[in-house]
């Protein structure tokens, strides 16, 4: 895309020069790298010393700590990635920019306790990077990206305007920690209103369905770009629900509502992963999937389960884009080869999965009691069974070393995954609320009997045999169509 030129200069889009000497990207990769070793000793001293507060403008708790070393160091690794991916792009300096804009943009809305400072914080983030979608001002595509984009930003933060709105009417407070501190004064009708508004807010950031067509429209962005959008950037609803936990708790039926739709774009997003071809509308794919899993969590009332599975996806989803290049390659036709599983096979996955499950309980305590943590542990157990199961598959040792080494593994990664848990729940535990499990409910039986179903339904490959299903899902995983390369020139051009 950028960075190369090309022989067909019917309508060339004039975006690449030769190197630049411009000291932009340097002083900007420094400066970040400078945050994220101030944050990360921010972290310290709060783990150590407690909450800290600036007046009623910023409150710098846990959650604050984790997400400003968590931030910073994505953006760290983009800014130094980018040096060299960008190096020739005609407006490398205005790229870096805004990716610096983006991440002081992040950290403060993190720390943001005034409600007039959090919405401005929440809608400069959309706007910043809907400008990095449509970073190739000459691709008309480009442009038409980041104007999807925009218009479901601004959705999104006219949404939380009007809760917030609400919240201060009702309350007097003009700070978060004031409106938390009187949520049982707040009218029922209020409340709902302000839940509302604000879970549409989190469902429209994180690419939720039915709000997941500008996500899978993003694809102009530059990679590094695509990165941190999908490393950070779409993390902020799972934010915003946390911070505004004590609030969504109160209202049993929202929650159930929220896992409900958390479980239905999750299994979407996985869906719509399997019959895709692009690598990286499959990355987005996963990333929706991923999104729906981490609200889902909000509504079980595991907030700190949230945080730590965006800590982790991040992770993921940042090297993933970042090396998104290797994964294009010629190959020959195969034959088709016959992956099916003995029956060693299956049951060593279906012992792993149990043991992964109770692995997670006994590390965790979720799964252990007659609540939503069931729905939780439950997931863990399909996971770990759809990842033994792909592992087992994939491998090239030998059946006895596959046998024996995959379980350890995967159970190794399930351990670490709920010492992670651990730790995030020790350092947001100053937060309003870092867990509040729920009853169950019809609709966490109706989830969890879904997942289920879903699960056999990829096993089987239901979405290869039923063409109408396929078709569907091919439909749904469509952008918008103005984004989208039609004709060979487009291509040459891009």
């Amino acid at each position: 895309m950028t960075g190369q030129t090309n022989a067909n200069d019917a309508a060339p889009l004039s975006e690449t020069v030769s190197q630049s000497a411009s000291f932009v990207p340097r002083a900007a990769t420094v400066a970040v790298w400078v945050l994220f070793v101030l944050s990360a000793g921010v972290l310290a001293l709060v783990v150590t010393g407690g909450e800290l507060s600036v007046g009623t403008l910023f409150v710098v708790d846990g959650l604050t700590a984790v997400m400003w070393v968590v931030v910073t160091f994505f953006s760290g690794i983009v800014h130094s990635y980018s040096r060299r991916y960008m190096a020739g792009d005609a407006r490398v300096e205005a790229f870096f920019a805004r990716i610096f804009a983006f991440t002081l943009v992040v950290v403060t809305m993190a720390a943001a306790d005034h409600v007039a400072l959090f919405a401005g914080a929440w809608l400069a983030m959309g706007l910043v990077m809907a400008s990095l979608v449509g970073h190739v001002r000459g691709w008309q595509q480009a442009r038409a990206a980041a104007s999807v984009a925009r218009r479901h930003f601004l959705a999104s933060s006219g949404l939380l305007a009007v809760g917030l709105a609400a919240l201060v009417w009702a309350t007097g407070a003009t700070s978060i920690t004031g409106i938390l501190g009187q949520v049982e004064t707040i009218p029922r009708s209020v409340a709902l209103v302000a839940v509302g508004s604000i879970v549409l807010a989190a469902m429209i950031q994180s690419a939720l369905f039915p709000f997941h067509t500008w996500l899978l429209s993003s694809m102009t962005a530059p990679t590094p770009a695509s990165a941190l959008m999908h490393a950070g950037f779409v993390n902020a609803g799972g934010i915003l629900l946390t911070r505004f936990a004590p609030l969504l708790a109160d209202e049993p039926a929202v929650m159930s509502l929220v896992v409900a739709v958390g479980a239905l774009s999750a299994l979407l997003g996985q869906a719509l992963l399997l019959v895709q071809t692009d690598v990286k509308r499959k990355l987005g794919a996963s990333t929706m999937a991923q999104m729906g899993f981490m609200i889902l969590q909000c509504g079980l009332g595991f907030f700190a389960a949230a945080i730590a599975h965006l800590v982790l996806h991040g992770f993921y989803k940042a090297y993933l884009f970042l090396s998104s290049g290797e994964a294009v390659e010629q190959t020959a036709p195969k034959a088709a080869k016959d992956d099916r599983l003995t029956l060693a096979g299956v049951a060593v996955g279906l012992l792993t999965a149990v043991g992964g499950g109770a692995l997670f309980a006994v590390l965790t305590g979720k799964g252990t009691e007659l609540n939503s943590g069931l729905v939780l542990a439950l997931v863990v157990v399909l996971t770990t069974m759809h990842a033994t199961r792909d592992v087992l598959r994939r491998s090239t040792l030998s059946p006895v070393v596959r046998l024996l080494s995959v379980p350890l593994v995967v159970l190794t990664a399930i351990g670490a995954y709920g010492l992670l848990f651990n730790a995030v729940s020790a350092v947001i535990a100053d937060a309003p609320m870092a867990a509040a499990p729920t009853e169950l409910t019809v609709v966490h039986v109706a989830v969890a009997a879904l997942f289920v179903l879903s699960y056999l339904a990829t096993e089987l490959g239901w979405h290869r045999s039923s063409e109408r299903l396929y078709v569907e899902l091919v439909n749904r995983s469509q952008p918008d169509s103005n984004t989208i390369l039609t004709s060979t020139e487009d291509y040459n051009d891009a």
